[in-house]
Parts: structure tokens; sequence; C-alpha cells
């Protein structure tokens, strides 16, 4: 196994809250297709998603009405990558709009975390 290494002053790791860990590791599984590794009941992990997480048990969750910074991904085919995440369970909150540059649209996983994912592609 190669050892990835770590750029220096570079963003390395997010963490998020999540009160049901297993729906949040579910949504992610069946949307995105992430493999999680748990460490002990009330921590769970992800890598290789353009940056290295995990989610921490707790009764909070992430939210651009509270302040809370964005994740955004980014999608070829913004209308499917919708479409996989309405089928594993997320809810939109803002539906797909234009920006300059392009179009996007928010969702939050079960646990209500809010992410959104963007395109520069069609529409």
């Amino acid at each position: 196994m190669q050892e990835r290494a770590h750029a220096h002053e570079k963003l390395n790791y997010v963490e998020f809250p999540s009160a049901d860990l297993k729906a949040t590791q579910a949504f992610f599984q069946a949307a995105f297709g992430w493999s999680f590794v748990d460490y002990g009941p009330d921590y769970t992990a992800f890598s290789d998603q353009g940056l290295d997480g995990g989610f921490y048990r707790a009764e909070l969750c992430s939210s651009t009405r509270h302040g809370a910074a964005l994740l955004v991904f980014y999608s070829r085919d913004l209308e499917a990558t919708e479409a996989q995440v309405l089928r594993a369970g997320g809810q939109v909150v803002k539906p797909i709009f234009a920006f300059p540059g392009g179009r996007r649209f928010h969702f939050t996983e079960p646990a209500g975390n809010e992410f959104a994912v963007w395109s520069d592609q069609g529409g």
C-alpha cells in the first residue's frame, strides 16, 4: 500500500456530526459509493472522496442557515446526481439553480447535514 503525502498547510480532513451514524453511512454508500471504517460506536471515517473525513455521534447537524461551512461535490451530470441523492434518502433543500459558472442544488443527508452539488455541464 502506497502512503499518500500530506500537503503542508492545506485542508486535510473534515468532520461532521451525526445523530444516526448508520443512516449517514447507508446514505453515502448508496448515493456516492463511499466506504467507511468504524472507530468504535461513536465515530466512522471515510477516505478517497476528494477530502478525507468522518462523522461523530452528536445531536447536531451542519447547516448553512446556522453559519456552517458548505462542502460542495462536483458532478458531470447534475440531474443524475440529484436523482441518486433522492433515491438514497437525501432531501433536496434548494432545487437546482444557476449561478455564475454553473448550476447547483443543496441537499441534506438523513442526519440533517447540508451539502451541495455543482456542475458546469448542461442546463
